[in-house]
């Protein structure tokens, strides 16, 4: 549907009303950032509208960045609410993002409702004040148009939109922020309803609050407790007090006062602990104040991380354990496996991480339909809001509902009626497929649901429950998505290529060259690589036997396999997103389109490991660079080269889509997607546009190499480096290797080059690195570490 958001304001400067309108900005939405005239305001706009101001240039130097690019601050306006009230008329969304307090809010709302236009939507992005009581003095077409969009910080990175409506919110208006805050701003909604902390913020403050319970008397220290809350539980690595430290001590005070009042079987739990409470007595409010749970110091030079022993209120020293329960978890890369392993070992860590979990399953049982009318928005939110891998429910299933539940009331814990009743029924897990493949989630009440999805969607999952795998090996699978499209799916270790996804791409294409299928779709769902690379393992392999004719034959057949890609006759439609290293990169280059996520991580950092790009991204970074060019135009190829020896020489990594198309890893005409779970399902729309348009290749490209000459201004470079202790004598070789490639080799100044002619640049420099025993000591580095070496 047509949202009709063309414009919005924002009302508050703050860390997280710049943050929204930085995102706004990433979707190429104008906005209008409000704030409040400073008291010793003079009479020039700059002055009135500082606080506004400040707001912008702080989300342009946060870290981690607010914007995909900095040059799309330039769609914020600031302004102030004295003198520009007219403005919000020309607004079809106003935002209001101010101080917590109730009466604040409701003078702004009368400041709203007086300069507003009819059918404008306004929303609150209170984390916890009741709409009832916000919206208690508004004129009724203002309710009609009003609900609370709460947003989660930072707001670029964490995709949760939670929308609670009120009786008088017109479903029109729920619909539109729907459409837009999905399609536009890449948002997971999920609905609450109006009870205080919502849905994430309700069930992720509680697991804090029961691991502050338990903790006190435990013999864990904070440490201990982060080590098993985290990446081996599928959750952030900032765990529980790291998390409480970056969201603020004081602010994690305030969400639990709310989780009090809500009066619920545990609201007594939500009582601040005294050790939290010395903390914020004392000024030491999390990251802000630079000490919290945790604390960085300088010694001898060098800084370290000193953690609160919670029983003397002294910070110590960490001390790395070695957890059973936590090597246990990371044998497993599957995420629902390493949390049963976890939960289920035998020493003290694993029992208090399953007495913390139980709490929470139950808690999260008991909340529904209280904060939320199903399992799947709750389990949604503390996905998308909190970055667990696994919603509680879904963590339930991991274990093993039966077997949770055993385990539960044998330790006295009394389970909701509703989930035994489910168990009484003959279901043994909340989430399942039935018989067509559809996945159906257990209701409240006690009856099987379909799992709300989207037709502007495509889930791997899904296709696979409904029989779409054509062909199959461990890297890679290649499915049928319907309407005569193909799609490639990696699935290697981090999606790193080798020989087997070589196999089912040559496979992909001969099938594309039949009359079955007109276009190929390659993409994959992990959540954190569209693919990180080559698989660095068989290189050294092939180095360390001298087995140079067989690497050189294995980049050949990278090479000719992606070329085979890039300019066959029916469309290749590449989808990239996460980490896009390397190879990845090489992968997404070579194609007819590219629709990419809005968080891509793309780079092509072969120097790392000793290497350079010999896949055809050196080739195909000049050919985008130097091949567009109009024939006949005289040009200095140098500053393009070294531009492009900058971003390669230097392993530059993008750190979003847009930072990519700016450094070349992406064409001008390639689209950003910014909702993850849209990206398949647009990469198959646009492969379809393009065979309904008649696809024809496009010519094969030539270029304009500067010779020895450009490759001394290079080499210069290089030596500086060195000679400042910026670049080792291996850098320095791998430097002059990649100068040798993009300059076109023993080519002289002026030649015009193919696109073969540079793909055998590359692959010979690319052997004759793998040579040397500096690159093969970085590359078993490398592989023992997940380190780069410096030799």
């Amino acid at each position: 549907m047509d949202h009709g958001i063309r414009r919005v304001a924002v009302l508050g400067a703050g860390v997280m009303g710049a943050g929204i309108a930085a995102h706004l900005a990433n979707a190429g939405i104008e906005s209008l950032l409000f704030d409040i005239v400073p008291k010793d305001a003079g009479s020039d706009p700059a002055s009135r509208n500082a606080f506004a101001l400040k707001g912008i240039e702080s989300a342009k130097k946060i870290k981690p960045a607010a914007f995909y690019h900095k040059r799309n601050a330039a769609l914020i306006q600031a302004r102030n609410y004295d003198d520009h009230g007219e403005d919000l008329a020309s607004c079809d969304w106003i935002i209001e993002v101010v101080v917590e307090r109730l009466d604040i809010k409701q003078k702004v709302f009368q400041w709203v409702a007086e300069h507003r236009k009819p059918g404008s939507i306004v929303s609150s992005n209170t984390s916890g004040i009741p709409l009832a009581k916000m919206s208690s003095d508004m004129p009724q077409e203002m309710r009609e148009h009003f609900l609370v969009t709460h947003f989660f910080n930072p707001v670029r990175y964490l995709r949760l939109l939670e929308l609670v409506t009120g009786p008088d919110t017109a479903q029109s208006v729920v619909d539109r922020i729907i459409a837009f805050g999905e399609d536009k701003l890449g948002k997971g909604i999920v609905f609450g309803k109006d009870t205080p902390n919502f849905v994430a913020n309700r069930i992720g403050t509680f697991g804090m609050a029961s691991v502050f319970k338990h903790l006190p008397g435990s013999g864990l220290s904070i440490a201990d407790v982060d080590a098993a809350f985290g990446s081996p539980m599928g959750r952030a690595k900032s765990a529980i007090f790291r998390t409480a430290d970056v969201v603020g001590l004081d602010t994690l005070a305030h969400v639990f006062a709310t989780g009090k009042n809500a009066g619920d079987e545990r609201a007594d739990w939500f009582e601040v602990p005294s050790f939290l409470q010395r903390l914020i007595d004392s000024g030491a409010t999390g990251q802000k104040a630079g000490a919290g749970f945790y604390k960085k110091v300088r010694e001898g030079g060098k800084s370290k991380i000193l953690a609160l022993d919670i029983e003397t209120g002294e910070y110590v020293e960490t001390e790395k354990k070695r957890w059973k329960c936590v090597g246990a978890a990371k044998k497993h890369d599957n995420t629902a496996k390493a949390t049963k392993a976890l939960l289920t070992s035998d020493d003290e860590l694993a029992q208090f991480a399953w007495k913390v979990t139980a709490d929470t399953l139950i808690y999260a049982a008991n909340r529904v339909p209280e904060i939320a009318d199903d399992i799947v928005n709750i389990d949604r939110a503390m996905q998308w809001g909190f970055g667990w891998e696994l919603g509680p429910f879904e963590s339930w299933d991991a274990y093993g509902v039966a077997e949770a539940v055993e385990r539960m009331q044998a330790d006295g814990y009394d389970v909701p009626s509703w989930v035994t009743d489910m168990l009484e029924a003959g279901r043994t897990s909340f989430y399942a497929r039935d018989e067509q493949g559809d996945l159906t989630y257990w209701t409240r009440d006690g009856k099987v649901a379909p799992v709300p999805s989207s037709d502007k969607e495509l889930h791997i999952a899904d296709l696979k429950a409904k029989g779409s795998v054509i062909q199959r090996n461990p890297s890679a699978s290649l499915h049928d998505i319907g309407d005569g499209v193909l799609l490639l799916e990696f699935h290697s270790k981090l999606n790193a290529l080798d020989n087997l996804i070589f196999d089912l791409y040559e496979a992909a294409l001969d099938k594309l060259d039949t009359d079955e299928f007109s276009a190929l779709v390659i993409g994959n769902q992990d959540g954190k690589a569209f693919c990180a690379g080559a698989n660095i393992l068989m290189i050294l392999m092939g180095a360390m036997q001298q087995e140079w004719g067989q690497i050189d034959d294995s980049i050949n057949r990278l090479q000719s396999l992606l070329m085979r890609a890039k300019y066959h006759r029916k469309p290749v439609v590449t989808a990239p997103y996460g980490l896009t290293l390397g190879g990845g990169v090489e992968v997404a280059m070579h194609s007819a389109a590219t629709l990419a996520a809005g968080e891509t991580y793309a780079g092509l950092v072969e120097v790392g490991v000793g290497l350079i790009p010999a896949g055809g991204g050196c080739k195909e970074m000049l050919c985008r660079y130097l091949g567009d060019i109009p024939e006949g135009v005289k040009y200095d190829p140098n500053p393009f080269v070294q531009k492009i020896f900058e971003h390669v020489g230097l392993a530059s990594v993008a750190t979003s889509a847009e930072e990519a198309r700016a450094k070349g890893f992406l064409r001008p005409t390639d689209r950003l997607v910014t909702n993850p779970d849209q990206l398949l399902a647009e990469a198959k729309k646009t492969a379809l546009g393009l065979v309904q348009a008649g696809y024809q290749p496009p010519a094969q490209r030539t270029v304009k190499v500067p010779g020895s000459q450009g490759r001394a201004a290079i080499e210069l470079y290089l030596y500086q480096m060195h000679e400042g202790g910026y670049a080792t004598d291996h850098d320095v070789t791998v430097g002059k290797w990649l100068a040798w490639v993009l300059t076109g080799g023993d080519h002289p100044s002026g030649s015009v080059l193919t696109e073969q002619d540079l793909l055998d640049l590359e692959r010979h420099a690319f052997v004759e690195l793998c040579k040397t025993p500096q690159t093969q000591a970085r590359i078993q580095h490398m592989l023992q570490t997940n380190k780069p070496l410096r030799n």
